[in-house]
């Protein structure tokens, strides 16, 4: 099945996840849509797209099967649900949204639509967390008892950025602890109990932050994230039988390292496609071949679950 896709909002992470739909059989990028024509064209120049639409409603209208919505997560909700009424396909950059209410309406209305919406953690569909998640599912680590790691990287604090403009869902927390977040969610599912602190920046948005979740039956994830210091970026899976580490940075993982108890320890080294954003987009392609309308490694309800998350740890951080 061939996949005509177009993106919407030619920003930074659209300008990088472009070039991938080359790299997949099967998917055609063939429009973007901006509130600027000039950027629309321009986007579409430098990137070989036949068509660039200088609003949003008229790429939604186009002849597309589904939309990388690559804007800023506060504009996510309004554009979702336009391109959920088109009948659209959605691949969502994380975070989703801003808020559980938002995430709650565009999942209410893709079910009621019957339309495919799924979040843009690419993470999930790399082939070394693929590779891992099946070894959980087998068996081989046990009982998974705790996650634990991190995700801190420097950035310079500019009010002006998107990283830290509240308006555009700036902060540590939607930026960078989604990623985090959604990683412990997977294999421990939705915390019983959330603890984080952490800093603000002068304009009040999250700086950097400790997360502690836990689960039920004493299981826990323990995650540091952060725009103020520089940090390995890796992340461990403890299990009753042996532990796995996703070597950093682990959100483009290729290496896993795994110990089993009593066996030797294990180096793996994962091939990805391109810088990695293709796998998700041949996902999408695959569900939407087999008709289903959600994903089953990047379900609604998880996306949900990292978003309420996501919520509670704002909420004890004073947001």
């Amino acid at each position: 099945m061939s996949v005509r896709w177009g993106i919407a909002g030619p920003g930074k992470i659209a300008d990088v996840v472009a070039d991938e739909f080359a790299l997949v059989p099967g998917a055609e990028l063939v429009a973007v849509g901006s509130r600027s024509p000039e950027r629309a064209r321009a986007f579409a120049e430098r990137h070989g797209i036949a068509q660039a639409y200088g609003s949003y409603a008229e790429l939604f209208a186009a002849d597309v099967d589904a939309v990388y919505l690559a804007t800023p997560h506060a504009q996510h909700t309004e554009l979702a649900l336009a391109a959920i009424a088109a009948g659209k396909a959605l691949l969502i950059e994380k975070s989703f949204t801003t808020s559980v209410a938002d995430t709650t309406a565009i999942i209410e209305a893709a079910r009621t639509r019957g339309v495919f919406v799924m979040e843009a953690m690419w993470t999930r569909f790399l082939p070394a967390v693929s590779h891992l998640r099946a070894l959980v599912a087998s068996g081989a680590l046990g009982e998974v008892r705790a996650v634990y790691g991190d995700l801190l990287a420097f950035r310079s604090y500019d009010p002006a950025d998107r990283l830290f403009n509240p308006a555009l869902g700036g902060g540590a927390v939607l930026d960078l602890g989604v990623y985090v977040i959604s990683f412990a969610q997977q294999f421990l599912g939705e915390p019983d109990v959330v603890h984080a602190v952490g800093g603000r920046f002068g304009n009040g948005v999250e700086s950097d932050a400790g997360i502690l979740l836990g689960f039920a039956e004493g299981r826990y994830a323990n995650q540091s994230i952060g725009f103020t210091a520089p940090g390995p970026g890796r992340q461990v899976v403890a299990g009753t039988k042996g532990w796995v580490e996703v070597k950093p940075r682990f959100h483009r993982a290729t290496e896993l390292v795994v110990q089993l108890t009593g066996a030797e320890r294990q180096e793996l080294v994962f091939d990805k496609v391109g810088v990695g954003y293709s796998h998700e987009i041949a996902h999408v392609g695959e569900c939407l071949a087999a008709g289903l309308t959600e994903s089953p490694v990047m379900p609604l309800d998880d996306t949900l679950a990292v978003q309420r998350t996501m919520a509670r740890v704002l909420a004890a951080l004073g947001r």
